[in-house]
């Protein structure tokens, strides 16, 4: 049973317990003031790991193995010689996702980043290698296939590993789409049929989508659930083909925070946002929306939250779902907690700094 809750924030990484009356309270802010990019607990061995974006020694990594009591930093993965399509040097901007490998993998770690570049260590995140089958590949090199949404160069926000096979995994990447690797990182494909951009001359691309989130249900690797740009989308085939799957409503679709049920593959939810241009709940009514039936429908579970002027935005990593509890915070400070078979959104928080992401533990 879950007893704490990590949360990434724009000042900081902030630590909540439950007490024995089921409260949730404050226990203990560590890196104070400092703005946490990537947050992640390899659950094999309870590491703690935490990246920040200093303003003037740029990115860095910290991981801690007693549960925050000590921490030590680490060498970040840098990009020594390489170039970007522009011809301009390529340099490390930001540190995005970490996940680590399958059980028969127990030292390595993927690490994704902006400019689009993702690293491998083997050895427990000792050292980083940048995984040369993704960064050199073709549609990279092609106008208006790899491009930044929301900053100047593409960047890898979602990591997801096969837990039936260490060897295939998935990545997605906003601008370019959804690829996958059977191998190991070897070699790559663009998973991205059934997808549209509408924002491209050419809205069916093989590249050039902006998914938002991906993520997979632990039990049903087959399945895939993606939050796009361009609405909800849904794989049962691993990615082979996918299947819009946003509301006719209009609602649940453009957003960023996404949850799935590791075993139940038709049972998602999302908090849907207003729109691109205007980055806030959508309606001003701050709503979770499920689905129990691969998203034919969908149902708002909103109760306990701000319905009238809200201006929250949740973000892609800020909604954590673990076996009956999900927690989720916004870029306002605010920070929800509800079962999920019972939902009522009890307030944990109102006075975070912007939440970047949340981990349940």
């Amino acid at each position: 049973m879950a007893d704490s809750i990590l949360v990434g924030t724009a000042k900081g990484l902030v630590q909540y317990q439950k007490g024995s009356g089921g409260d949730w309270k404050e226990a203990q802010v560590y890196f104070q003031g400092f703005d946490v990019s990537l947050l992640y607990v390899d659950k094999r061995i309870n590491r703690w790991w935490v990246g920040l974006s200093h303003k003037h020694w740029g990115e860095k990594l910290h991981f801690s193995d007693d549960a925050g009591t000590t921490w030590q930093e680490t060498a970040v993965p840098t990009l020594h010689n390489e170039s970007l399509p522009t011809g301009k040097p390529a340099k490390l901007r930001q540190l995005w996702c970490m996940q680590q490998g399958g059980d028969d993998q127990p030292d390595t770690l993927w690490l994704g980043t902006d400019p689009g570049a993702l690293f491998k260590s083997e050895d427990q995140g000792e050292s980083f290698h940048l995984v040369r089958g993704l960064w050199d590949h073709p549609s990279r090199q092609q106008p208006g296939q790899w491009f930044g949404a929301g900053s100047d160069t593409p960047f890898i926000h979602s990591i997801v590993v096969d837990p039936q096979d260490s060897h295939h995994v998935y990545v997605a990447v906003s601008c370019a789409g959804v690829f996958e690797t059977t191998d190991g990182g070897h070699h790559w494909h663009p998973r991205n049929q059934g997808l549209v951009a509408a924002y491209l001359p050419n809205p069916e691309v093989e590249v050039g989508h902006d998914p938002h989130c991906l993520l997979m249900p632990r039990q049903y690797p087959n399945v895939l659930w993606q939050q796009n740009h361009c609405g909800i989308y849904y794989s049962e085939n691993g990615g082979i083909q996918w299947q819009e799957v946003s509301d006719a409503s209009g609602i649940p679709y453009y957003g960023f925070a996404l949850a799935v049920d590791d075993k139940d593959p038709r049972r998602a939810w999302v908090i849907p946002a207003e729109s691109d241009a205007q980055r806030v709940a959508a309606g001003l009514a701050l709503r979770v929306f499920q689905t129990n039936n691969q998203g034919r429908s969908w149902e708002s579970v909103s109760d306990g939250l701000p319905q009238q002027q809200a201006f929250d935005l949740v973000l892609r990593q800020a909604f954590a779902k673990q076996n009956k509890l999900m927690v989720f915070g916004t870029n306002n400070g605010n920070l929800y907690l509800s079962d999920t078979e019972r939902i009522h959104w009890r307030t944990i928080s109102y006075t975070l700094p912007k939440v970047n992401s949340v981990i349940i533990i």
